[in-house]
């Protein structure tokens, strides 16, 4: 660029523009010519600021901030349709609600009558932001225009924007006004159509267009069918007009067979995707792409993966789709090693500037525990949409981090950012895992201010954190004001019963789904073998177990035996579930072998504890309450050379208990996060002041008795020191602290101080 610059000054208007053009494919090449234009003055020139606004928003990454930028140095009076439509074309795609928001400065402008490309992206913005009082006014004012409503192509626009916002019948009044339509018009009209579950009136309009447009009957129409019914209910029509492209011979071009693998995999039939992808004469990257995606969407991440390896075997180049295929199944795999190959080959393809594979990485780290490395690729963007910001708060909730997706959304929030209902059904599981009760309930005036109802995801989302809260009532009312209680709905409030205590409730609820015809699903079945788990029904929980397999054709998975093993721990059967363990014939690690463990903490068959305990040394388990715990029944039965051998292998192994934390609101205003045995709570000061209090300390000297059984190490007996003090000094009031600890009852039992602490902070509270 340096070289070119010396010729800059005699460079045309036109030659900047034409530079620009091709500047779209090379960022820096297009700002050095933008430097070059501010320069030599061509910038001021009305035709030269719009090819840089689509430059700018034109890029794989938009850089709207610098397109706004540009657009601002026009004089008002100066901008002409060009100028508006260089950035209502992008930002109806990337951010439709600053597109509204144009399209409107333009209308009031009255310098400009809008274009009818102008009224094609109002219509696409609209019906991306489901804003329909704002596409109805757009269609109103377009109607004055003739040369608007003539269009074919904002026809097509309207009549999408009717479809997506779900009024069908305006999308027909629309369609049938029509003076010309085409291939795309008529897709859109049935993929309305298909979408709103009107498969017979899709399918009518099919046979109308063959009679009225019988020449239209080609591969090109054939595929923008196939698209209209790319929906998982529309199989139907899609095996009927599989049909007629075999009979018409339509079947040798390859689009063709690809929209019908899409077809099939969007409606879940997989085997059916993949005999038509075996039977193609011609694959191109394409037909490779839709069968990895499809399997990816359709819980073959395995095959997925598999797919994705003979294709590069096969020598075909992957497109970015494919990337975002194989990514969501290592994101479901927990593939890390295979995800990080795919992003170097994306790298080197120079594939992973498009936002949604940003998106795909980023989702892709996060659920393969990277967060940092998630954190990362999301900072590194100029500029990031709401899919990214869900992605990020969701992997902070994934990974355990919930205060930082609280923090991750508040900057959201204070950027501008409007949410999406993904958005607020993560931030609400963030809640929920912390039992940010106040927080939550912010949350739910969002929900009211911004409209999101309480549909999935935000409806069953909101009822689990005010169930997850202890405020069950709240989460009752929720649940029976939401309009359509899918499974995720029913499984959000049986849980909620069955975590406060309420079985009986949990298990009133699933019959109840059950006969408003809800078909239960894996995680159904995991909250009522809890609920039955928490009250004892060890016969129940065989029935329940059983039924799944039987009744709903769903096979147990991990999470389904664990439920078992800890229904038969709890009730005492030990030897019961000794056996059914060893049952098992799925890989099970050492998860069932700790709850054995866990339970066995409060009951005398040694034999079985030992047997659990030492069944998780054979495992190696990383788990540091699985030593500790084996070496406590050892203590207890002064087998000190077994205990010196637990712990000697515990430090081998390099196995280390880390610090505890909980969360305690207090006067409903800021979140206090308490670390035990650590020097990092926020008032760690006062809690040591607490520490020299004479009585205090003659508490804290029965904690050693424990020490004495040679059960625990001196860590760990501090940290439990570190647990009553923070507990005392976080949940009683100033004035009530001293009085509390000076009780009898707490220097005589120390074990049942948490018991007091509840009474104590209900007395304060009210």
């Amino acid at each position: 660029m340096a070289a070119a610059a010396p010729s800059a000054r005699q460079m045309s208007h036109t030659q900047f523009i034409e530079l620009l053009r091709r500047g779209a494919s090379y960022p820096r090449h297009g700002e050095a010519l933008h430097a070059l234009a501010v320069k030599f003055g061509a910038a001021s020139h009305v035709p030269v600021s719009n090819s840089l606004i689509t430059f700018y928003s034109s890029l794989p990454l938009p850089v709207f901030s610098a397109a706004f930028a540009v657009f601002a140095d026009i004089l008002p009076a100066a901008r002409d349709v060009a100028s508006w439509n260089s950035l209502l074309n992008p930002l109806s795609r990337h951010r439709p609600l600053d597109a509204l928001s144009y399209f409107r400065s333009m209308i009031s402008s009255s310098t400009v009558l809008p274009s009818p490309h102008s009224f094609a992206a109002a219509f696409t913005a609209a019906a991306r932001a489901s804003s329909a009082s704002t596409g109805a006014a757009a269609h109103a004012l377009a109607c004055k225009i003739p040369s608007a409503v003539s269009n074919v192509y904002v026809s097509t626009s309207l009549l999408n924007m009717y479809c997506k916002l779900g009024t069908v019948s305006d999308a027909r009044r629309v369609f049938d006004e029509m003076p010309m339509r085409n291939a795309f018009s008529w897709s859109t009209i049935m993929a309305g159509y298909a979408s709103d579950k009107c498969y017979e009136e899709a399918f009518d309009l099919f046979r109308l267009m063959l009679e009225e447009c019988p020449s239209e009957k080609s591969e090109f129409v054939a595929t923008a069918v196939l698209s209209a019914v790319s929906v998982p209910l529309g199989l139907l029509m899609g095996v009927q007009m599989h049909g007629m492209i075999v009979k018409d011979g339509l079947l040798d071009f390859v689009s063709v067979e690809n929209s019908l693998v899409t077809m099939y995999a969007k409606a879940g039939c997989m085997d059916a995707a993949l005999h038509v992808f075996e039977s193609s004469r011609e694959r191109n990257s394409i037909t490779w792409s839709a069968m990895i995606t499809g399997y990816s969407q359709n819980g073959g991440a395995y095959s997925a993966v598999n797919m994705f390896s003979q294709m590069h075997a096969a020598g075909f180049i992957p497109t970015e789709f494919t990337f975002v295929g194989v990514l969501n199944a290592c994101s479901d795999l927990g593939a890390l090693a295979i995800g990080k190959q795919a992003h170097g080959l994306m790298a080197k393809l120079g594939l992973e500037v498009q936002i949604y594979v940003k998106s795909a990485l980023v989702d892709m780290y996060a659920k393969c525990g990277c967060i940092d490395d998630a954190k990362e690729g999301f900072d590194q963007l100029y500029e990031v949409d709401i899919v990214l910001w869900t992605t990020m708060v969701a992997g902070h909730v994934q990974n355990g981090e919930h205060e930082e997706a609280l923090t991750l959304y508040a900057r959201m929030d204070k950027e501008g950012i409007m949410p999406s209902n993904l958005t607020i059904a993560s931030v609400l599981r963030a809640c929920a895992g912390i039992a940010a009760l106040e927080p939550g309930k912010q949350l739910h005036t969002q929900i009211l201010k911004y409209g999101f109802g309480l549909r999935s995801p935000v409806g069953s989302a909101l009822s689990t954190m005010y169930s997850k809260c202890g405020n069950l009532e709240d989460g009752i009312s929720v649940f029976k004001r939401m309009p359509d209680r899918d499974v995720i709905a029913w499984n959000s409030i049986i849980s909620g019963f069955s975590q406060n205590g309420c079985g009986n409730g949990a298990l009133d609820l699933f019959e109840e789904m059950k006969m408003e015809g809800t078909v239960p699903d894996h995680i159904t079945f995991i909250n009522i073998l809890c609920a039955c788990s928490h009250m004892g029904l060890v016969d129940r929980g065989w029935e329940y177990f059983r039924s799944m397999t039987k009744d709903y054709g769903l096979d147990p998975r991990l999470d389904h035996y664990a439920c078992m093993v800890d229904i038969l721990s709890r009730a005492g059967m030990l030897k019961e579930a000794k056996n059914f363990i060893e049952s098992i014939t799925i890989d099970h690690g050492t998860c069932l072998w700790r709850i054995v463990l866990g339970a066995c903490h409060t009951l005398r068959d040694f034999d079985v504890r030992a047997y659990a305990g030492e069944r998780l040394m054979e495992l190696g388990t990383r788990d540091s309450s699985a030593y500790i715990l084996l070496s406590n029944i050892y203590a207890s039965q002064r087998k000190w050379n077994d205990v010196e051998r637990v712990r000697h292998l515990m430090r081998l192994r390099g196995v280390s208990k880390d610090p505890g934390c909980s969360w305690v609101e207090l006067n409903s205003q800021n979140l206090i996060e308490k670390i035990i045995w650590n020097q990092y709570h926020q008032r760690i000061a006062d809690i040591r002041k607490m520490r020299k209090m004479t009585y205090l300390h003659d508490i804290l000297i029965n904690w050693q008795i424990i020490l004495s059984t040679r059960a625990l190490d001196k860590n760990h007996a501090k940290a439990i020191q570190w647990e009553v003090y923070t507990e005392i000094f976080s949940i009683l009031p100033a004035i009530t602290r001293e009085e509390y600890m000076a009780t009898e009852t707490f220097q005589q039992d120390p074990y049942s101080y948490a018991g007091l602490l509840c009474g104590y902070y209900r007395k304060w509270s009210v």
